[in-house]
């Protein structure tokens, strides 16, 4: 069954990161944690019961979390939200993009280029004091919408 977090907006992939953290560690039986782009200020949760979503944000220093929205939600409800379109397709050379992983995650880049073949965009940090070209896996950037 799916349920609903809600954030603090643009606190989803903390909210996310913390839970996840919590869930290990407590052996919460939480199947799957999801940040949709499309979708600000919340956080959706694959779960047993409502009761074990709630004590995942409870007690947690999770201040950007702000409560379980009551009741689950039917899959059918998210088919708008959910697209199934290739990941490179999507990524083109200018595009202003977030690192979600790896060391430089939540760092903000510009994608100078990118290779089909290999699934990799090459990127330069935008706050960094020297432009040194990264490459990595496209996986582990999110495109942001300007």
């Amino acid at each position: 069954m799916i349920y609903t977090i809600r954030t603090a907006t643009g606190q989803e992939s903390l909210v996310a990161d913390i839970l996840a953290a919590k869930a290990v560690k407590e052996g919460l039986e939480i199947y799957s944690i999801t940040v949709m782009p499309g979708l600000k200020g919340y956080v959706m949760v694959e779960a047993n019961d409502e009761n074990t979503v709630q004590r995942g944000i409870v007690g947690n220093n999770l201040v950007k979390g702000r409560g379980v929205v009551s009741g689950q939600v039917k899959i059918e409800e998210l088919t708008g939200v959910l697209s199934n379109k290739p990941l490179m397709d999507s990524i083109k050379p200018d595009q202003k993009v977030e690192l979600i992983s790896g060391p430089f995650k939540g760092e903000k880049a510009r994608v100078i280029r990118v290779n089909d073949n290999k699934e990799e965009v090459t990127v330069e940090l935008l706050e960094a004091t020297v432009k040194i070209p990264v490459t990595i896996k496209a996986e582990h950037i999110r495109v942001i919408k300007e």
